[in-house]
């Protein structure tokens, strides 16, 4: 009898990490990377600054935004939670936009930007909500992995990094536009990352997202 009970312990183990898994796609998660490359995404200009590394993708040169176009189904994301691990190198600035449309140039006019940055010289620091909400310390020191996590309901936005919410936030009817050149309001639309400059790299991975009603 503990001979039987030894032996179906790892089993247990293993069912109980495969329950998990499913779990995670019964709650309505679905994975937008691979891990491998770039499929269901498009680079904008300087696509060179963007590259797959140990399962991340990693960006590292001139300006370019990397947007999701979607694989099967496209339908444009309004309400929904987004995560990603997220690992900063000193110096550099990157960035998540969300409720954005791909364009082949310039910083994305449409959705709004989740700060990247920790010790890049911009006073906006990861988990901003850029130009709106601005962090200046947030919990988290370069080449660690954090997540951060998105999450959008109605007029109200969440940003959190390691489930600590540094960003709560709801906006106002009728808000104006960020400026003439870009639209930072709610609307709906797909998620970019941001290279920034040739001195920042900055790697992303375990890339998800979940609908919500």
């Amino acid at each position: 009898m503990v001979l039987l009970r030894i032996l179906w312990f790892p089993v247990l183990l293993i069912m109980s990490g495969v329950a998990s898994a499913g779990d995670t796609a019964a709650q309505g998660w679905v994975r937008l990377f691979d891990g491998k490359g770039f499929t269901g995404w498009k680079a904008s200009e300087n696509r060179d600054s963007w590259t797959v590394e140990q399962g991340a993708f990693v960006c590292h040169g001139p300006r370019s935004h990397l947007f999701y176009v979607g694989v099967g189904e496209q339908r444009p994301f309004k309400n929904f939670e987004f995560k990603c691990e997220v690992m900063t190198t000193p110096g550099s600035n990157a960035g998540v936009y969300f409720h954005t449309r791909y364009q082949e140039q310039g910083w994305p006019k449409y959705g709004y930007e989740c700060q990247v940055n920790l010790t890049h010289g911009d006073p906006k620091k990861s988990s901003s909500l850029y130009g709106v909400v601005n962090v200046a310390k947030p919990p988290i020191q370069d080449n660690q992995w954090y997540t951060q996590h998105i999450i959008v309901n109605g007029k109200r936005i969440i940003l959190k990094i390691n489930d600590q919410v540094l960003v709560d936030y709801t906006e106002p009817e009728g808000k104006a536009a960020f400026s003439k050149k870009f639209e930072r309001r709610i609307g709906a639309g797909t998620f970019a990352f941001q290279a920034h400059d040739p001195k920042s790299k900055v790697m992303f991975r375990n890339i998800q997202v979940k609908r919500l009603p």
